[in-house]
């Protein structure tokens, strides 16, 4: 009985596969010419068609791997994957073309490529930063690497953005302690942006908070160093009329100390 069963299975076995060799499409493999596919992929490109694009960009390539048509391809999916907003793949493609192609009249728009991919990951303020730091390595790249290139003023300005995000970061948490009245944690966030990043959008309020936290730990010097700066390089700013106003209620007015590390970091620091 039980060999009876074994045969019947073994018959069924054969049949599906012989009615899958069948059922085969012979043309899941079509080798297509090299100019059509290129052209079908532009097509689907300007149709807004990422995905069909990117699909045939890189049909291009594994039908013609070693083709001039292969590089345009690569970079043209990098391109395409990027428009789709898919990251990943915009990465992984553009990494790919920099290593095949690492001295090719599109390599630096492979790095930009992957710089604004990185960039365009940045979350909200208050989450990692990984994204943002790989964002400003990447776009560095871009400057040191092809500094003729039409990507450099770009990366140059999604470099400042990204400091402006990263000191956001530091300003937010130093709020935060500085509302808990934890003023020695405040000021060391506010440390970091005045050593760091002098020439974003947050400078003068990290000054004015220093001011305010130190007043608050009764460090008279460094308060008054800190407005001081910020007097002198910001005086219309409503931040300095702020600790100017809170040093006033004390009697006290702005003035440098040199030896303050408020001081000797505002005068060594160069522009980011």
């Amino acid at each position: 009985m039980m060999r009876y069963f074994n045969n019947f299975i073994f018959l069924i076995i054969m049949s599906a596969l012989t009615g899958c060799a069948n059922n085969i499409d012979v043309d899941v493999y079509q080798e297509r010419p090299m100019k059509n596919i290129y052209e079908t992929a532009i097509s689907y490109l300007e149709n807004e068609d990422y995905i069909e694009a990117a699909t045939e960009f890189l049909e291009v390539e594994r039908q013609y791997p070693y083709s001039e048509w292969a590089e345009k391809s690569i970079i043209m999916a990098a391109y395409s994957f990027f428009k789709m907003n898919d990251h990943n793949q915009t990465i992984i493609q553009s990494d790919r073309y920099l290593s095949l192609y690492p001295n090719s009249n599109n390599a630096a728009y492979a790095s930009y490529l992957i710089g604004m991919s990185y960039y365009l990951q940045i979350p909200n303020i208050g989450r990692d930063q990984e994204f943002s730091l790989k964002a400003l390595e990447q776009f560095t790249s871009v400057i040191e690497k092809y500094p003729d290139s039409d990507y450099v003023n770009d990366s140059k300005l999604k470099m400042d953005l990204t400091y402006d995000h990263l000191a956001g970061e530091e300003m937010e948490i130093g709020r935060f302690y500085l509302n808990q009245n934890l003023f020695i944690a405040a000021i060391n966030r506010f440390k970091i942006v005045v050593t760091s990043y002098q020439t974003t959008i947050h400078i003068e309020e990290a000054l004015a908070r220093l001011v305010e936290s130190y007043m608050a730990l009764g460090i008279i010097t460094e308060a008054q160093t800190a407005a001081a700066i910020l007097g002198y390089n910001y005086p219309g700013s409503e931040w300095y009329k702020d600790s100017y106003n809170l040093l006033q209620n004390d009697g006290i007015l702005p003035k440098e100390d040199t030896n303050s590390w408020i001081s000797k970091a505002w005068r060594s620091v160069s522009p980011i």
